[in-house]
């Protein structure tokens, strides 16, 4: 079974584990929540998990990492990040959302179930309407914010020449 868990010690291996497995391919790790500090001093990147919570890191915007965990085979397959409201940043291409699958558990159908996850924290925390924010060329982002209902608003080009493709999910309908 599939769940999302709050960052806690006990999790440390299987967390360096994923982290680990992640920087060996030499790619960009998302969310960014999971990456902007060093986790292998674990109790103070567990400290701050609780800081993001007060708004710390996203422009005095509050957010919750998650992490995806696997009970049958006591593994983290990836994690979220869920912003609790937006500013003129995220709303233009961060989002409520963001979320990552470790190298070896993408094509699963992890990240259609964690968003889904993420989506149903959301509700709890009273958001009515989600942004989701991906790369156009994520072909497999897309289509896992399509399949939790995500409508597609608009592409917008990055300074870098990337497009961002901006979607909505509708969480009372």
């Amino acid at each position: 079974m599939l769940r999302l868990i709050k960052p806690d010690k006990k999790y440390e291996k299987p967390y360096k584990e994923m982290m680990n497995e992640w920087y060996s391919v030499n790619e960009k790790i998302v969310p960014y929540s999971i990456r902007r500090l060093d986790y292998r001093n674990f109790d103070d990147y567990l400290k701050e998990f609780e800081e993001e919570k007060k708004g710390c890191l996203y422009g005095g915007v509050p957010a919750t990492t998650l992490w995806a965990y696997d009970d049958e085979r006591e593994i983290i397959v990836g994690a979220v990040n869920i912003r609790h409201w937006l500013n003129e940043e995220l709303l233009k291409n961060g989002g409520h959302i963001g979320d990552g699958i470790r190298p070896s558990e993408r094509r699963k159908g992890y990240a259609t179930k964690i968003i889904s996850l993420a989506l149903e924290e959301c509700k709890k925390m009273s958001i009515k309407r989600v942004l989701m924010v991906c790369y156009k060329d994520n072909v497999g982002s897309a289509k896992s914010i399509i399949n939790n209902g995500g409508i597609l608003e608009n592409e917008l080009m990055n300074e870098d020449g990337t497009i961002d493709q901006r979607y909505w999910i509708d969480l009372e309908r």
